[in-house]
C-alpha cells in the first residue's frame, strides 16, 4: 500500500456532450487500481476533492469536478467471462459500445439497453441509465457485483452476499460513495430483436397502453408537440435475424433523416419559431412504418448527433396520462417553441435505494430542447407537474430538486446517506451536485 503513488495531474478543460457543463481544472488519469487508491488517499490527506468522470453524457453537474477530475478510460484490468454462469467482469471505465462488442464475441448480451451506447459502464449505472420494457429495471439491476475505492482509500468488494448495504446503495451511487473500478454483470445469451416502428394517434396509444406495455418485450413512443401524433417503437425477441434492414434504408432513416435532416429542421425552427408547429407536424407525418431484425444492441442503440438538453422524470405508471395532459398544457403556454419530441418509456420495479424505479412500475417521460434554445422555464414547469405526481428526476438529466424535496421520494434515502457517511466521511467525492441532491 505505501508504495502506491497517484498519477500526476494536468490542467485542462472539460465539457459534457451537451456543452452545458464546463470546467477547467486538474485532471488525473489513473491506469491501475493501485493508482486509483493512491489518488483517493492523496486527496483525503490534502483536503482535496476528486470526481470520477465518464464520457460526459449527463446533463446535470453530477460529473463536474469542483477540484480534481478523475478520468477512468485508461484504467486497465482483465476482462473475465464466465459463459456457463453468464457473467462478465470488466473495468468500470469501459464504454457500453465496447462492452457490447466483447459480449457479442462470447455469444452473450445485456438483456436491455438504453438508446445510446457512448457512456462508460460506471457512469451509466451510477446515474440509473435505463432502457424500456415492463420486465426490466435500469441497467444497474444487471450488476452482480462491483469493486470501489471508498473515500478512506479502502478497496471494497460488494454484492448481494458481501457488503449488501453498500451493494444496495452503490449500484446507483451518483459517484458519491467511491470510485468504481470493476463491475460484474449478469448477462443473457445473445439474441435477435425484431423492431416494429409505426406512426399512430396519441389517443389510440394511450387507450391501448396496458396491452402495448405488457404485451411486448420493449415498448416506447415519441410524441410530437403541437400534434396528436406519436411514433411507436416495439422490440421483441425472435429466433433468427431474417429481416435485416437494407444498408441504404438504415442510412436514410437513422443517419440522414434522424440526424442530418432533423438538425436542419431544428436550426430552421430556432431561426423561425413560428414554423415549429408546422415542422413538428411534417416530422410526425414523414415517419413511415418499418420492420427489421438485428443483433439486440444494434436495435436498442442508435446514433445521436443533434445536440440538446434533457430532463427526464420517472413517474408511477398510472400517472402517465395526467402527466402528459399537463405537459401539453405547459408546451402550449410557453412563450417559446419546443423543437424536440417527447420520449416515453417503461420499466419494472427494483430494490436499488436511489434507483428512479425503486419499488414501483415506472413510466419515464423525457423532454428535450435543442441546444441554444431556452429550456429552463419549460423544464421547471414540467417538473412542478411531475413532482406533484410523485415523480423522481433522472440523476443524469437536468432537474432542480434538492435533498429536502428528494428525501420523501425515496424510502431508503436516509439509509443511502448513512452508507455515504461511512464510506466517505470527509466528502472526498462531493461536488456541487451531490451537495444539492444529498445535502452538505
Amino acid at each position: 500500500m505505501s508504495g502506491r503513488t497517484a498519477p500526476p495531474g494536468v490542467t485542462s478543460s472539460w465539457s459534457n456532450w451537451a456543452g452545458n457543463q464546463r470546467v477547467i481544472g486538474d485532471a488525473l488519469r489513473p491506469s491501475t487500481v493501485d493508482e486509483v487508491v493512491a489518488t483517493v488517499r492523496a486527496a483525503r490527506a490534502t483536503g482535496r476533492r476528486i470526481k470520477p468522470v465518464g464520457s460526459g453524457h449527463s446533463f446535470t453537474a453530477i460529473a463536474r469536478a469542483d477540484d480534481q477530475r478523475v478520468d477512468l478510460t485508461a484504467l486497465t484490468g482483465p476482462v473475465r467471462v464466465d459463459s456457463g454462469r453468464r457473467l462478465i467482469t470488466v473495468p468500470a471505465g469501459i464504454t457500453l459500445h465496447a462492452l457490447n462488442e466483447v459480449l457479442a464475441g462470447h455469444d452473450l448480451a445485456l438483456a436491455n439497453l438504453g438508446d445510446i451506447d457512448a457512456q462508460t459502464l460506471a457512469g451509466a449505472i451510477s446515474t440509473g441509465t435505463h432502457g424500456t420494457g415492463a420486465g426490466y429495471g435500469c441497467l444497474s439491476t444487471f450488476v452482480a457485483g462491483l469493486t470501489l475505492v471508498t473515500g478512506t482509500g479502502e478497496l471494497l468488494e460488494c454484492s448481494a452476499d458481501r457488503n449488501a448495504d453498500v451493494f444496495a446503495a452503490a449500484r446507483v451511487g451518483l459517484g458519491a460513495l467511491g470510485v468504481i473500478t470493476e463491475v460484474t454483470l449478469n448477462c443473457v445469451d445473445a439474441f435477435v430483436l425484431r423492431a416494429d416502428e409505426r406512426p399512430a394517434p396519441l389517443v389510440e396509444v394511450l387507450a391501448e397502453l396496458p396491452e402495448l406495455v405488457g404485451g411486448n418485450d420493449h415498448f416506447e413512443f415519441y410524441w410530437f408537440p403541437y400534434t396528436d401524433r406519436v411514433q411507436v417503437k416495439v422490440n421483441n425477441r425472435v429466433p433468427a435475424d431474417d429481416r435485416p434492414l437494407p444498408r441504404f434504408r438504415s442510412w436514410l432513416d437513422d443517419d440522414f433523416l434522424a440526424n442530418s435532416v432533423f438538425a436542419g429542421a431544428c436550426r430552421l425552427g430556432r431561426a423561425a419559431p413560428a414554423l415549429v408547429p408546422t415542422i413538428s407536424a411534417v416530422s410526425a407525418r414523414a415517419l413511415t412504418a418499418r420492420s427489421y431484425t438485428a443483433r439486440s444492441d444494434r436495435v436498442f442503440c442508435t446514433p445521436r448527433r443533434v445536440r440538446f438538453e434533457e430532463m427526464e422524470y420517472a413517474l408511477p405508471r398510472a400517472a402517465l396520462p395526467e402527466a402528459l395532459a399537463g405537459l401539453r398544457r405547459v408546451i402550449d403556454e410557453l412563450p417559446f417553441r419546443v423543437l424536440f419530441p417527447v420520449e416515453v418509456r417503461f420499466t419494472a420495479p427494483d430494490d436499488i435505494w436511489l434507483s428512479h424505479g425503486h419499488g414501483r412500475e415506472s413510466a419515464y417521460v423525457a423532454i428535450h430542447q435543442y441546444a441554444g434554445m431556452p429550456a429552463e422555464p419549460y423544464f421547471r414547469a414540467f417538473e412542478r407537474i411531475a413532482a406533484e405526481l410523485g415523480g423522481r428526476p433522472h440523476w443524469g438529466k437536468l432537474h432542480y430538486r434538492d435533498a429536502e424535496s428528494l428525501r420523501p421520494a425515496y424510502p431508503r434515502f436516509a439509509d443511502f446517506l448513512a452508507v455515504r457517511d461511512r464510506l466517505d466521511p470527509d466528502r472526498v467525492f462531493a461536488n456541487s451536485y451531490t451537495e444539492q441532491v444529498l445535502g452538505a
